[in-house]
């Protein structure tokens, strides 16, 4: 099994849109690669944690290569658009590749410049190593599974 964390704005679509994926085993969402411990989601949305509202992936290798799964991520997201994603805005809402394992990032890096060449703007989606990721409260975990019909930015 591989883990990766993915940012794209609200974090509750961006789970959803990844639990759907065959070969994802487990999905949570959290704040990541921010400057405060433990941080509760009234302060993330201050701006002031430095946390983006992300999105835990864990994924079957065998099911699906880091190739496909980004793939998908970027058709979800802007990646030209900082600090937004569709109506949400703010630094926690940021767009992000946290990587786990060092030999994913050239993977990360040549699928960031494939996406590039769709784009007349640069990419300012951040590629960097998983510093630190907290789990939201439990009512974000899941949010549009348990509320369906609920606000997201992502076609599902």
């Amino acid at each position: 099994m591989k883990e990766i964390v993915f940012a794209g704005g609200c974090f509750w679509g961006v789970e959803e849109y990844m639990s759907r994926i065959k070969g994802v085993v487990e999905t949570k969402v959290g704040y990541a690669n921010g400057t405060t411990e433990n941080p509760t989601y009234e302060e993330v949305k201050t701006g002031t944690t430095v946390h983006a509202e992300s999105c835990y992936v864990k994924y079957d290798e065998n099911m699906i290569s880091l190739e496909d799964l980004l793939k998908r991520f970027w058709r979800v997201i802007d990646p030209t658009v900082l600090n937004r994603q569709g109506p949400d805005e703010g630094t926690q809402y940021r767009t992000g590749i946290y990587y786990i394992h060092e030999e994913d990032l050239p993977i990360i890096e040549a699928s960031a410049e494939e996406e590039q060449k769709k784009y007349d703007e640069p990419i300012v989606t951040e590629i960097e190593p998983l510093k630190c990721f907290y789990d939201a409260e439990e009512y974000h975990q899941k949010y549009l599974k348990k509320n369906p019909g609920g606000y997201c930015h992502i076609k599902l």
